[in-house]
C-alpha cells in the first residue's frame, strides 16, 4: 500500500511517498501554501492522484519527549485531512528530521535556493522512513 508523509510547516509543507511494498520513502514535492483549508485541498488531491491509503503527519516533539509548540497545529491538520480525504492519518515523531535533512543535502552539495526548496521534502522522507521502519 502507498503511504504519504507530510512535514507541515508555516510556509512550506514537504511531501513524500512510500513504494507499494512500504519499504522505501522517496521525496515527492514541497507545497508552498500558508492557508490551511487550501493546503488540505492540495493534500487531498495528492492522496487521490497517488492512491495513498495512509497518511503520516510529522509530530513536533522536544528533545525531552514533550510535545512542541506546533504539535496542536499538526494534529489539527491531521484530523481535518482525515475527514476531508477519508484516509486514516497517523503521527510520527519528527525530532531532528530537519537537521538530518540539512546534513544530507549539505553532504550532497545541495546549497542555496535549491536546498531551501528541497529540505522539507527530505524531512518528509525522514518522517516516513522512520514510520515504515517502526511498523515492519
Amino acid at each position: 500500500m502507498k503511504i504519504m508523509s507530510v512535514d507541515y510547516g508555516d510556509v512550506r509543507t514537504g511531501i513524500a511517498f512510500s513504494d507499494i511494498s512500504e519499504s522505501l520513502a522517496s521525496p515527492y514535492t514541497v507545497i508552498k501554501e500558508t492557508y490551511q483549508p487550501k493546503l488540505i485541498e492540495k493534500l487531498c488531491d495528492l492522496i487521490k492522484k497517488e492512491n495513498a491509503e495512509k497518511v503520516v503527519v510529522g509530530l513536533p516533539r522536544n528533545m525531552d519527549g514533550s510535545y512542541g509548540y506546533r504539535s496542536n497545529e499538526c494534529k489539527e491538520l491531521g484530523e481535518k485531512l482525515e475527514i476531508a480525504s477519508g484516509v486514516p492519518v497517523f503521527y510520527q515523531d519528527e525530532r531532528l528530521t530537519t537537521v538530518i535533512a540539512h546534513d544530507i543535502l549539505c553532504a550532497n552539495n545541495v546549497r542555496g535556493k535549491k536546498k531551501k526548496n528541497t529540505v522539507d521534502a527530505v524531512s518528509a522522507v525522514m518522517i516516513l522512513q522512520s514510520f515504515l521502519d517502526k511498523n515492519k
